[in-house]
């Protein structure tokens, strides 16, 4: 080296690297293998959105593992008095093979208790409500305005009915807007049950 030049810097001397540059190899030396973290290259999933809120999604699934002898029709009456008329229609499933259950409740003396009702028979099962009731015929109207499930109303008849029944069905067939009730004829329970099978089936 002739006087005044300066030395060449050699491997592994202060040689400044580039960062992302890689070192340069000496001759016959191996490439050394770098491990990759995939974790830290690869974003996280991002999650999809749900297309439906997770109460109905839970509600839903609730639904699904019921048992299959659940019952799916709800067949209600205002009073006992009214089971000689209404049991026709627990008879017409029960041959058509159709788990219904019977309960008796009054929209005017327990209002609570309707409500209560109507609220959870989606959650349990119940895809068809069939209420009976005579006079003022609250009970079928009432429920309607605390599910969605399709409510089938039977006017009764009584020893006070006005014009054989006229009053109840007035009562059934005439509801607002919004709440829909179907009405099937005076005393008809089992029209009723008729009804309430062609919408499972539907």
């Amino acid at each position: 080296m002739s006087p005044g030049e300066e030395e060449p810097m050699r491997r592994g001397e202060d040689q400044p690297m580039t960062p992302g540059v890689p070192e340069p190899m000496t001759p016959g030396e191996e490439p050394k293998l770098v491990p990759v973290d995939s974790a830290a290259e690869q974003p996280a999933p991002t999650p999809l959105p749900s297309s439906e809120p997770a109460s109905l999604a839970a509600t839903r699934a609730e639904i699904q593992d019921l048992d299959a002898d659940e019952p799916q029709v709800g067949i209600l009456m205002g009073s006992k008095s009214d089971l000689p008329a209404m049991e026709k229609a627990e008879t017409e499933l029960t041959e058509r093979g159709i788990s219904s259950e019977t309960r008796v409740m009054s929209a005017h003396r327990e209002p609570d208790v309707v409500a209560e009702y109507a609220k959870n028979a989606k959650l349990r099962g119940i895809r068809v409500i069939i209420a009976g009731a005579g006079l003022s015929a609250a009970l079928p109207g009432v429920v309607a305005a605390h599910t969605e499930l399709p409510v089938i109303g039977v006017p009764l008849t009584s020893r006070t009915s006005v014009a054989g029944g006229l009053d109840a069905l007035l009562s059934i067939a005439q509801m607002p807007p919004g709440v829909p009730v179907a009405c099937v004829g005076v005393d008809n329970a089992r029209n009723a049950a008729v009804l309430a099978a062609r919408i499972l089936a539907a």
